[in-house]
């Protein structure tokens, strides 16, 4: 069975990129463009990884990530954020409870990377 993924994005070209890479490397994977999108399907699906942007229209994706880990039954799902803005990333990913975080642009071959070492992790 494929590991399931929520990719959070409101810039087409890069979850278009991202989705079809994670797709050719045997992922299942759904996607939204705001908070709102993402935070339903949170709420109504099993994810085995979220990637959040951190400016979404809504909520960020830092809100999304503390409400994530928050929530008794989806604490344990991985969380990545991403951005284009480096400043404090690594800092507000602790912050908030994310597992880890990737900077935009990013190489297809980090996104892979980083959905191996988040989902191996999840299984440990």
């Amino acid at each position: 069975m494929s590991k399931k993924i929520l990719f959070v994005d409101d810039e087409a070209d890069v979850q278009k990129v991202a989705v079809f890479r994670l797709r050719k490397a045997g992922y299942e994977v759904v996607t939204a463009t705001n908070s709102e999108d993402a935070w339903g399907w949170i709420q109504s699906e099993k994810f085995d990884l979220v990637f959040l942007d951190l400016r979404l229209p809504g909520m960020t994706g830092a809100e999304i990530c503390k409400k994530i880990k928050s929530d008794e039954n989806l604490k344990k799902t991985p969380v990545i954020l991403f951005t284009a803005s480096v400043r404090n990333l690594a800092l507000l990913t602790k912050e908030v409870g994310a597992d880890d975080f990737l900077i935009k642009p990013f190489e297809t071959e980090q996104l892979l990377e980083k959905v191996k070492n988040a989902i191996f992790k999840e299984n440990q």
